[in-house]
């Protein structure tokens, strides 16, 4: 299905006119990141992840469902460019889990460049995902609705962190060479299907609320502030309804109560 940025404007809940500048991009990132969910259940399905914009757009836009940052930001970027801003995907290096070596470009985000301005903006970084576009601009603090964001530069790369406390928490690395199709085809390939890739072996889900609040979702663990366990996968698959709004009951993007218990291992 091709891009209606009709069906996308209510699926995130956007009204009003739509231009390319900042107000209009703050507020579509703040409501795609508090409309659709961040999460990973397909990996666990062992279902292929179709990266494309007509898949992407039928499963988040029409089903009902999330997904992750090759699926997200390839929605915002077909949205941004309909309004008519100027946009360009970046690959990142995931450093959030303190890896030994330098690890691959595995992430997806965007450069979005308003009157010469640029803005780096990502909805699909899980639980630490930005709720609004940050100044691609170095070495001061970027308040957000969800957190204090700041880059730095290290070795001629981009560093994003994230204030922890007095701490702050690098998050990843990147530099500005374009990206293309054939890039994300491959990573996503191998973050999908790699043996030990993380998403093929814990459940994550995320949504932001308007209040500040972070709804994330990690195997049984559950917060929206007040961490809580679930007990059993009926439950927990009655929650990832009910709290993250996903739709589970599309023909080919939906998934029952028995195909959901059978990848609850973590």
């Amino acid at each position: 299905m091709a891009f209606d940025p009709q069906a996308y404007f209510a699926r995130i809940g956007f009204d009003g006119a739509a231009t390319p500048d900042l107000e209009t991009l703050q507020r579509i990132h703040l409501l795609h990141t508090s409309s659709i969910p961040f999460e990973n259940v397909d990996v666990l399905l062992g279902r292929q992840i179709n990266i494309g914009l007509d898949d992407v757009f039928e499963k988040l836009v029409v089903a009902g469902r999330g997904g992750y940052c090759y699926e997200q930001n390839a929605l915002l970027r077909a949205a941004l460019e309909n309004i008519g801003f100027e946009v360009e995907d970046l690959g990142a290096r995931v450093l959030i889990a303190n890896p030994p070596e330098m690890p691959a470009r595995t992430h997806r985000l965007l450069l979005v460049s308003i009157h010469q301005q640029r803005f780096i903006a990502d909805v699909g970084f899980g639980g630490k995902t930005l709720t609004a576009p940050l100044r691609l601009a170095v070495d001061i603090s970027q308040p957000t609705a969800h957190g204090v964001y700041r880059l730095t530069q290290v070795e001629g790369d981009y560093l994003l962190s994230i204030q922890q406390q007095i701490e702050w928490l690098p998050l990843y690395r990147f530099d500005l060479n374009p990206q293309y199709p054939a890039d994300f085809e491959v990573a996503n390939y191998y973050v999908s299907n790699w043996p030990t890739s993380h998403f093929r072996h814990h459940l994550m889900m995320c949504l932001k609320g308007d209040n500040g609040v972070s709804l994330t979702q990690n195997d049984w663990q559950f917060s929206d502030g007040q961490p809580r366990t679930q007990d059993n996968a009926a439950e927990l698959y009655q929650l990832i309804q009910q709290r993250f709004g996903l739709r589970v009951d599309d023909k080919q993007h939906g998934f029952s109560l028995d195909e959901f218990a059978a990848i609850c291992r973590f």
